[in-house]
Order: C-alpha cells, then sequence, then structure tokens
C-alpha cells in the first residue's frame, strides 16, 4: 500500500504541469487582460509600458516557466486587474464555496441516498417510477432556470403576496451584517438549487447498484438464512452497492473548490464560481491558474482517498 501511495502522490507532479501548461497556453489566446485599458482610450505609451512592467511582452513558455517556478516557492501572483495577491483574492472566495457547495454536497447524499435503496427496493413499482420521475426531471432542468423561477416564486412573488420570502441573492443582510441567521437564510435558496441538480445522478447510481446488489447469491444466502430483511439491505446489500457512489463522491468532491458557477452567478454568491467568471471577463490569468492549481490538486488527492475509502469499505481490494 505504501509503495501504491507514493507512485500515485508523485503522478501528480506531471498530471499539474501538463495541465497547467495547456490552460496557461490557451488562457493567452483567448484575450487580452490590457482590454480594458484599450476601451478606456489609455495611450499606446502606457499600453506598452504596463505590457513590459507584466511582462506581457514575452514569449507564452517563458512566461510559464516563470509562473510555475514561483508556483513551486509559494508566489502565486498578482491579478493583473487588481494588482491583489491571488492567494488573497481565492481564500477570500473560499469559504463561501465551500458552505454553499459543501451544503449543498451533504443534503445531496443525505436525500439521495435513502431515495435511491427506496426506488431499487420498490423495483418497477410507484414508489421507483415517482423517484425516477423526480430524478429526471431534477437532472433535465438548467440549473440557470430553476434558479431564476426559485427566486420569482420564493422571494419576488412570495413578497407581493405578504408571505414569509427568501433572499434573492447575496450571502447575508447588507444593513445587519454578516450573522449565523442571515448567512443560514441567504444559504437555502441556492444550496437547494444546487442540490437538485447533483441529486438525480446520485438516485439513478444508488438504485442501479443496489438493484444490482440484491440479485447477487450472497443476499439470496443471508435472506435463506432467515436475517431481518432491514439488516440484509443495510449491512449487506448497501456495503457493496456504496462502493461506485464513492467513485462519484471523489470525482465530485472537487467541485466543492471550484464553486458552482450558474448558481453563484445567479444568486449573486460571492464565491470561487463567481470568482472565475469575474476574472475569465478580463483574462486574468494568474487568479484563473490559480485556482486550476486548487481544482486539479483536489482531484488527484481526493481520488487517492477514494481508493482508501475503497479498501476499508471492501478489504478484497488490495493495490500492489
Amino acid at each position: 500500500m505504501g509503495s501504491y501511495l507514493l507512485r500515485r502522490l508523485l503522478s501528480i507532479i506531471p498530471l499539474v504541469i501538463i495541465l497547467s501548461l495547456i490552460t496557461f497556453i490557451l488562457l493567452n489566446e483567448i484575450g487580452d487582460p490590457l482590454s480594458y485599458y484599450v476601451q478606456a482610450n489609455v495611450t499606446g505609451e502606457d499600453l506598452e509600458r504596463l505590457t513590459k512592467s507584466l511582462g506581457l511582452d514575452r514569449p507564452v513558455i517563458v512566461r510559464y516557466l516563470d509562473w510555475l517556478k514561483n508556483i513551486i516557492t509559494g508566489n502565486w501572483g498578482n491579478s493583473l486587474v487588481t494588482g491583489r495577491p491571488v492567494t488573497d483574492l481565492i481564500l477570500e472566495r473560499l469559504p463561501a464555496t465551500l458552505l454553499l457547495t459543501g451544503t449543498a454536497f451533504l443534503l445531496t447524499l443525505i436525500l439521495a441516498i435513502p431515495l435511491g435503496i427506496y426506488a431499487a427496493v420498490n423495483r418497477n413499482g410507484l414508489p421507483d417510477y415517482l423517484v425516477s420521475s423526480f430524478s429526471l426531471l431534477a437532472f433535465s432542468a438548467p440549473t440557470f432556470w430553476t434558479g431564476i423561477m426559485a427566486i420569482v416564486i420564493f422571494s419576488l412573488h412570495a413578497r407581493k403576496l405578504d408571505l414569509p420570502y427568501l433572499p434573492s441573492g447575496g450571502m447575508y443582510d447588507l444593513v445587519e451584517g454578516p450573522s449565523v441567521k442571515s448567512i443560514a437564510v441567504h444559504l437555502i435558496l441556492p444550496a437547494t438549487i444546487l442540490m437538485l441538480f447533483s441529486i438525480a445522478r446520485y438516485i439513478r447510481f444508488m438504485r442501479s447498484s443496489m438493484i444490482d446488489s440484491l440479485e447477487q447469491d450472497f443476499i439470496r444466502t443471508a435472506r435463506a438464512k432467515g436475517l431481518n430483511e432491514r439488516l440484509v439491505l443495510y449491512k449487506h446489500a448497501l456495503r457493496n452497492s456504496i462502493l461506485p457512489i464513492v467513485s462519484l463522491i471523489s470525482v465530485d468532491a472537487p467541485r466543492l473548490m471550484a464553486g458552482a458557477l450558474i448558481t453563484e452567478q445567479v444568486f449573486s454568491w460571492p464565491g470561487m464560481g463567481r470568482l472565475m467568471v469575474e476574472h475569465s471577463m478580463r483574462a486574468d490569468y494568474p487568479v484563473l491558474m490559480g485556482i486550476l492549481i486548487i481544482i486539479t490538486l483536489s482531484v488527484a488527492v481526493l481520488s487517492i482517498v477514494g481508493d482508501l475509502i475503497y479498501v476499508y469499505i471492501d478489504p478484497r481490494i488490495e493495490y500492489s
């Protein structure tokens, strides 16, 4: 196991280098970070001076090597738009993103696993059709549409009808300031919308995996021994069915760091997703590259954690 973990950790290095190189080149092709100054009628001499001071006049590969050297030494650079350190911008937005996506992720697991089990146990029955229809509807509805509809119904119309309403955007009340109650109330709509988009896949995965487990010989043997049906489901079938969900979680978990681009935009949630959109529009590659590094490392590390959880759940699995 030790040698396996070492190989996996070492494999992260070329992964980060290859992905960062490709992304760096593409980001430098999609836009000019100084285009804003062109629109503001800045003189050509000033633009040339800015270009040289920011190092944008050098070849892309040279700038990438400088960026890589700085990343290794812990210097993530400064934003080309605001001039602030990239680490400061990311650390400001990261807590909001973790709160939103973490809440939605937790709600997804709490609801999707029992619903998937319930649909599998009642396969081809009315509960199965209802749960499957709900998951299909939730997956098919675009996030931006469900978000806007949620704002219209639970914020605008509810306020017009003098009913209790939910905030339409932001993270907390700007007048009262941040508080646990204010943040929790503002979290309800974006977390719910984000959860609806994710829950469909988990329900379908859980249902399919559970149905496959319930048809295995060891389940028939457990029932033949006279074991309680609840024990058969939750100790034997669920333990075997949860493995595909672990794989899905290890893939989805890095989204906790990346943020929810559309949801954060619709609800004006000040997270990483919104930061990425704002700086993508200005081709601010130092900030975008910093976010990429976080996402890449999260994917690599959490995939290793997923492998370890696999071994814990199913001791038959061995990594040599």
